[in-house]
């Protein structure tokens, strides 16, 4: 089977490229978002193969500045898995994640409220909107969310084009 990364190569919805290091990272003008929140979500995993409900286990997101490629606020907390509460070996050692971890996280409703709060914390000290900031709007960037399943660096070389 095809990993999701192949399938949109063959589509052409995706392509390598390499940054040579010695290259200073020139800030993008073109970019049509100022700011990325990038959400890369951890979530129970088994090894079998039989289809179980996966549940988030970590729940992180960052700011990212797209003309700088920095990170400019973080957003982490580890949550409770309510129907399969104890992590496989396999989900351990994949994530990184421990059981004692997930077992002092936060249940999932909690932890989405504390992430809302963290967006609004954004645009009261960012100015960082997820709507068309209008004409009387001033010093306001307009952002989305997206998910990252790559590499960090991968994702500057993405925004760089």
């Amino acid at each position: 089977m095809k990993t999701t990364k192949q399938l949109a190569r063959e589509l052409g919805l995706l392509r390598k490229r390499s940054i040579n290091s010695s290259t200073s990272r020139k800030p993008s003008t073109d970019q049509t978002f100022p700011y990325l929140v990038v959400l890369d979500f951890e979530s129970t995993c088994w090894q079998d193969g039989k289809f179980r409900t996966q549940e988030i286990i970590e729940f992180p997101a960052v700011l990212l500045n797209t003309s700088t490629g920095k990170i400019e606020s973080e957003f982490q907390f580890y949550v409770q898995p309510q129907e399969s509460p104890n992590l496989s070996e396999f989900c351990k050692q994949l994530t990184g994640i421990t059981q004692d971890q997930v077992d002092n996280g936060i249940p999932l409703n909690l932890c989405v409220r504390k992430f809302v709060r963290w967006l609004d914390s954004l645009k009261e000290k960012k100015g960082v909107v997820f709507t068309q900031p209008s004409t009387e709007t001033e010093n306001c960037h307009l952002a989305t969310i997206v998910t990252w399943s790559g590499k960090k660096d991968d994702l500057f070389t993405q925004l760089s084009k």
